[in-house]
Order: C-alpha cells, then structure tokens, then sequence
C-alpha cells in the first residue's frame, strides 16, 4: 500500500514533466513566433525575486521575477516551482489548467506569479516564513525567499508567469 506522501510525490513529478513538455512546446512555439531567436529561456539564476503579500483572493503572495542587469531571458507560461518546505505537501500545484504565453524579460520587464498558501477552506496548516522558488525545470538552483509574513499552508497553488500581475491572481474555487 502507497503513503499519501509516496502518492503526492508521483504526482507532482508528472506534473513537473507534463509542464516542462508543455513549456518546451510553448517556448520553442514563441520563440517562433516572435522572430527573436537569441533570448534563452531564464535559468532560476538569471533573476531576481521580490514577494509581497496581497489581499485579494482571500490573501496570496505575489511573486516579482526580474531579469539581471544584462540578461535577456524568456519565462515560459507555466507555474514556477516552489515549495514552502521539504515536505511534498507544501510543494505548490497549478491554479492554471493551460500553458500561458511566455515574458520576455530585460532591463525593467518583469513577470509575475501568484502563490496562494491555503487553497482549503478549513483551519487546518502547517505554518512557514519561507518560500523556496525556482524557474521550473532549474529545481537544483531554488532560491530561498523570506516571507512578509507567516503562511499557514494546505495544499498551495501558483499560477503561471505572466506579463501583467492582476493576470496572476490566484482565485480558489
């Protein structure tokens, strides 16, 4: 009989694999579309990160990913990796069901994502003042982020990158 952590973990690695197939696809598709072929896709590295806490949607942390001076990187569409501890249940799941158009980040451009911590309606959680974030696919360079304050977490979820933060707003149904 399987754990509901061994469960989870499965899962979660299909989506891992399922959203990079899709982000490839919609990278290359962009990439494509745009006629610039010299942006690379941004390693967890090539940004900066700034979180703040938001009201709306009954609270979420709103995630800032700059390009670093003289980088010129593309964010593909997808949900970022990240995760409030080491346990699998704190790792994020997509708020999103599809794949959105990538940014294109240099100089001031930034993307932006969504984190809800809580997407139950129930008093349960597990309390964090961090966040471990990534560029999905560049899961071994995560960064640690402080929070702006204490998260009460149960099964949190993340929109993907997009170009326009009030497109990040991650509603729970």
């Amino acid at each position: 009989m399987r754990s509901r952590i061994a469960t989870r973990s499965a899962r979660l690695a299909l989506a891992a694999v399922a959203t990079l197939a899709l982000g490839a696809t919609a990278t290359t598709t962009a990439a494509a579309d745009s006629g610039d072929h010299r942006t690379q896709p941004c390693a967890t590295s090539d940004l900066t990160f700034t979180v703040t806490s938001e009201t709306q949607a009954g609270g979420y942390y709103l995630i800032t990913a700059k390009a670093r001076p003289g980088i010129i990187c593309h964010l593909a569409g997808v949900f970022p990796s990240a995760s409030f501890g080491s346990s699998p249940d704190t790792a994020v799941s997509p708020a999103e069901h599809s794949v959105s158009d990538d940014v294109v980040l240099a100089g001031s451009t930034v993307a932006y994502a969504g984190i809800s911590p809580k997407s139950t309606n129930n008093n349960h959680g597990i309390q964090f003042d961090r966040l471990h974030l990534s560029v999905a696919g560049d899961e071994e360079n995560a960064v640690t982020l402080r929070l702006p304050d204490t998260a009460t977490v149960d099964r949190p979820i993340a929109t993907n990158w997009h170009a326009d933060a009030a497109d990040a707003v991650p509603f729970v149904n």
